[in-house]
């Protein structure tokens, strides 16, 4: 399973500069612990947890498109509207992260910023580096090095900056990220077409309730998608090709849910549309998923997400516990970290929360609290490196008891 270790975000919104983690190519964060299989920020309102999520977006969006539009889209307002006030260098995003366990880890940094002549949103600088096979110290070496896209790249599985026979030069449109163009016109390095498909593969979910109560039209989908209004589709796929897993998924919201018996799906033949019939034992006539309670059907979509034959291999959700009633989040909580750090490990879960109640079933190491200074930019710390608190947690005290008293103060 491929896993970040470590993430670093500058000058976009509230996030000027901060560290997350293991970065291998930051000398002051080489030997900090990597992030957990299963990540949470948890702050107050204003302190810039969505922004987190959204860097997420962003770059996630630049593999499908162009910066411009991805700076535009999912309501961001432009390039002008991300970078950090006061700040006249580009947005700079590097992710550290490992293919599988056995693997060196990969460092990718890209910067974004504004062309002078046009306007318009480029990629100043973008790099992939990694550590030759029996190297343990000293610098990783690029395979991928563009300014303004021109630059190198390394070709071969194992080339790397200095084999000048395996080095080519290229020269790209800087509106896209390099990577996005080269892993569909360079197969002779494999790492670059891994490493793009890893983030096009992320699962950052925009559910609402509302696009889940949407009734589609009948047909098999395998993978739940970002708003959830293929709720239904997945339905009909798992029933069809994984009973077993969609009993056992059934069995779970009947047994965490109070009321809830069975859920069926159901295709109108004349309409051909297809409909969720939840069968609550207190009602003589099932519902339909128009009808069901916000939390159930986002419990639902979470239990669907997470048994999945065939797993993301990052999942990211802002403010999961919005629409549960409060003594659903442990449970929750330990279904995302069974998830996350289980036998399989299917899949790294990167969460953001205000929810002491979530927070209350997580360990210290887990937890990274971000808060907003005077200057209003935010800054982040694991809750294990707050003193005291690895200490209390291990006599007894909830960590999110601890967070609601005022103990997790970053500063």
């Amino acid at each position: 399973m491929a896993l970040i270790e470590g993430l670093k975000i500058q000058n976009y919104r509230s996030l000027r500069d901060i560290a997350m983690g293991r970065v291998g190519t930051d000398q002051a964060l080489r030997n900090t612990q990597p992030l957990t299989p299963l990540t949470v920020v948890i702050g107050k309102n204003g302190v810039g947890k969505s922004s987190i999520f959204d860097a997420f977006g962003l770059l996630a969006d630049c593999m499908e498109t162009d910066l411009e539009t991805a700076c535009n889209a999912r309501k961001r307002g432009g390039f002008d509207k991300l970078v950090s006030a006061g700040i006249d260098g580009p947005i700079s995003f590097t992710i550290y992260y490992r293919e599988s366990k056995n693997d060196r880890p990969i460092t990718y940094e890209v910067s974004i910023g504004k062309d002078d002549k046009s306007g318009l949103p480029v990629v100043v600088s973008e790099r992939l580096r990694q550590r030759r096979k029996n190297q343990s110290k000293g610098r990783p070496l690029s395979f991928l090095h563009l300014e303004y896209g021109k630059g190198s790249v390394w070709v071969g599985d194992e080339s790397l900056e200095g084999d000048d026979f395996a080095r080519r030069e290229e020269e790209l449109d800087p509106r896209k990220l390099g990577i996005v163009t080269l892993a569909e016109h360079i197969k002779e390095n494999p790492r670059i077409k891994k490493f793009k498909d890893f983030i096009q593969s992320w699962y950052l979910s925009y559910f609402t309730p509302d696009a889940a109560r949407q009734i589609p039209q009948a047909g098999i989908q395998k993978h739940l998608n970002l708003h959830g209004d293929n709720i239904g589709n997945v339905v009909q796929y798992m029933e069809r090709n994984h009973p077993i897993i969609f009993r056992r998924i059934l069995d779970e919201i009947s047994a965490k849910i109070p009321g809830i018996g069975t859920i069926e799906p159901y295709r109108d033949t004349i309409t051909n549309n297809l409909y969720l019939l939840f069968k609550d034992k207190g009602f003589a006539r099932p519902f339909t998923q128009q009808q069901m309670s916000d939390g159930t059907l986002k419990m639902f979509s979470y239990l669907l997400l997470l048994n999945d034959p065939e797993p993301v291999p990052f999942i990211c959700i802002e403010e999961p516990e919005n629409g549960l009633y409060h003594k659903l989040l442990e449970t929750l909580a330990s279904e995302f970290r069974e998830h996350a750090t289980g036998r399989k490990r299917a899949s790294q879960i990167f969460i953001t929360t205000h929810q002491p109640y979530f927070v209350d079933a997580l360990e210290p190491n887990e937890v990274w609290v971000l808060e907003k200074g005077s200057d209003g930019f935010s800054t982040v710390k694991r809750a294990n490196e707050i003193p005291f608190v690895q200490n209390m947690v291990n006599e007894g005290q909830p960590l999110g008891s601890l967070w609601y008293s005022d103990y997790l103060d970053a500063r």
